[in-house]
């Protein structure tokens, strides 16, 4: 659904600067797209009320005033049950509720922006679809088309992309898709400790490290270079796949440099394949990362090339390579 490409980072590649190049991409099979509203998922599931706020489920019969059992919520005067104390006071009025306004705000999460008719829960990728099985198809419908509509504004309107995929979480937080679609556009709305909470909540539910190097990055963002770097092991690499490990090395050079450690962040990236004839767009974000960290080096001449060599193979312009070789010839 939503696409977390790098391209926003600044000239070390930290997320939310005013250059592009190394942001990452979550590795390890996750694919999204922002223009197609596609997304991949993992395990997950929740129940037909999950997170549907205290006003809805009165009025579904859960309790309340105007609900099916009466009195307080969990009460039941057709049983012959006293209510707990507070008698017949609505229930909102008693001393240790939320009071209305947030109730309130609660609601507006849940309700999340407006979705226009248009879009159908069938505009979302076959894989996520999958991912949202374990919920009851009209709960799983709504979740679909908010996924939908954050997948489309990730770009154009990273903030509202968020309050959707918020409203997805409302409804089912426990699903790994759902959860994975919050910390993307966070991450995309520069939401980075948020975005990292998401992450972590995904990692836990679908049992998968793909999210490490978007994790790292948040930790740079956050200026903890350091916990970057700790997301750098071989147990976390052997799960990721070759895109995916491209990007966590892309992030790691850049705590690296965060440290002062350009040397290391050179050599770091020398291990990867910078010369690739593939046409991915981890290619793209490798050179330029490259190019960038050799600049920081003092190394123009080899900086100026590899832009050259970045620009060649960035059809998309997913950074500003060409920019770069403006300034730097």
């Amino acid at each position: 659904m939503v696409d977390s490409r790098p391209g926003r980072g600044d000239r070390q590649g930290r997320p939310g600067g005013s250059r592009g190049g190394d942001r990452p991409r979550s590795g390890g099979g996750s694919s999204s797209g922002g223009s197609g509203g596609e997304r991949r998922g993992a395990r997950g599931g929740e129940r037909a009320q999950g997170g549907r706020p205290a006003d809805e489920r009165r009025q579904q019969g859960t309790g309340g005033r105007g609900g099916k059992t009466g009195g307080k919520p969990g009460g039941n005067r057709s049983q012959g049950r006293r209510p707990q104390s507070g008698g017949d006071r609505p229930w909102r009025d008693r001393p240790g509720r939320e009071g209305r306004e947030d109730r309130t705000a609660d609601q507006k999460i849940y309700d999340g922006p407006d979705i226009p008719d248009d879009i159908s829960a069938k505009d979302l990728d076959k894989h996520a679809r999958q991912a949202l099985q374990g919920l009851p198809e009209k709960l799983a419908e709504r979740v679909s088309r908010h996924l939908v509509m954050a997948g489309l504004l990730m770009a154009s309107d990273p903030e509202t992309a968020y309050l959707h995929a918020l409203a997805a979480k409302a409804r089912a937080n426990r699903n790994a898709l759902i959860r994975e679609a919050c910390g993307e556009t966070a991450y995309a709305a520069g939401k980075y400790s948020e975005a990292l909470a998401e992450f972590r909540a995904a990692k836990r539910l679908s049992g998968q490290q793909m999210y490490a190097p978007m994790m790292a990055d948040c930790e740079r963002a956050l200026r903890r270079p350091e916990k970057a770097l700790a997301y750098d092991t071989p147990d976390v690499r052997k799960t990721l796949d070759d895109a995916g490990n491209i990007e966590l090395s892309i992030v790691v050079a850049g705590a690296r440099r965060d440290l002062g450690q350009v040397e290391a962040a050179i050599r770091l990236l020398e291990t990867e394949p910078l010369s690739s004839a593939s046409r991915a767009p981890w290619v793209a974000r490798l050179r330029y990362a490259y190019a960038d960290t050799l600049l920081a080096a003092g190394r123009r001449d080899e900086a100026v090339e590899w832009f050259h060599r970045t620009v060649a193979v960035d059809g998309d312009k997913a950074t500003d390579a060409e920019e770069r070789v403006a300034e730097l010839e």
